[in-house]
This record gives structure tokens, sequence and C-alpha cells, in this order.
């Protein structure tokens, strides 16, 4: 599973030209999930998503978490994180998780963040989405749970 972070002053996500989800200060989260995924993994990245401490504090150094600056989460479905670059020009996303598979753990994504007394929100899964941010920083992340779950 892989989760694109960054930090905003504001996002929205628009489907078809209206507004399905908006944001101020809080963090845009795009989610790749891949064949391997397990809602035990979906629970560990979030939940270290949920603690992510890349908010400034009053001393300019990043100690704060979501949480702490009353923030909002935007949590955007992309299967081309899982995008394959090795061989020619086109990716391929054979790594990627069946739509139905990735829309079951975006979806449970979605309610363990609620469940931590969030309100998150989020695109359409499988939709043409059109993103807009203001990026804060910029502060980009990229969270890999073969690197954060050993």
């Amino acid at each position: 599973m892989r989760f694109l972070v960054q930090r905003v002053k504001r996002a929205e996500v628009k489907v078809d030209g209206e507004s399905v989800g908006k944001i101020d200060k809080g963090l845009l989260v795009f989610v790749g999930v891949s064949v391997n995924d397990t809602e035990e993994i979906a629970d560990k990245m979030t939940d270290k998503l949920i603690k992510l401490r890349i908010f400034e504090d009053n001393e300019g150094k990043t100690n704060l978490s979501i949480g702490d600056v009353g923030g909002e989460f935007l949590v955007i479905s992309q299967f081309t994180l899982y995008a394959d670059m090795r061989r020619g020009n086109r990716p391929s996303f054979t790594d990627a998780g069946s739509p139905d598979m990735a829309n079951s753990l975006y979806e449970h994504i979605l309610n363990r963040i609620s469940d931590s007394g969030f309100r998150p929100e989020h695109g359409i899964f499988g939709a043409d989405m059109k993103v807009e941010l203001l990026n804060d920083g910029p502060f980009t992340v990229i969270m890999d749970s073969d690197e954060i779950i050993k």
C-alpha cells in the first residue's frame, strides 16, 4: 500500500465539475492499493498516517500531527501509485489491486480515519477526478507499506 501525503492549506476534488470533497488546512492523501494488501496493512498505514507529525509547532519544527492542529483529511484513490516503469515508456499496472479489492480497502481506510474522530472528505472511487490543491511548504511524503511494515 502506498500513500502519497501532501500537507495542504486547502484541497478540493471535483467529479463532472461538481465538488465532492473539500478541505482547508490538512492532509491530501492519495491511496494506492497493491495486489498484496490487506485490512491489517491498511490499519497500520492509517494509524501511522493519523499520527504523522508534519505540521509545524511554534518553533517551526514539524512536531505536530493533524489532530494537534485541528486539520482535515481529503482521501483520494489512485491506482497509478503502483505504476511499473521498468520496461518501455508506457506504465504497467499489474501490481495494483483489482478494483473491487482496492475499493474495499479504500472504504476501510476512510472508516478507520472516521473511527479515529475525523470526518474524512474523499473522492469517488474509479471516477475521473480533478484535484486542486495549495501545497503547504511544499511538504510531500510517500508512505510505502513495504518500508513501514516489516
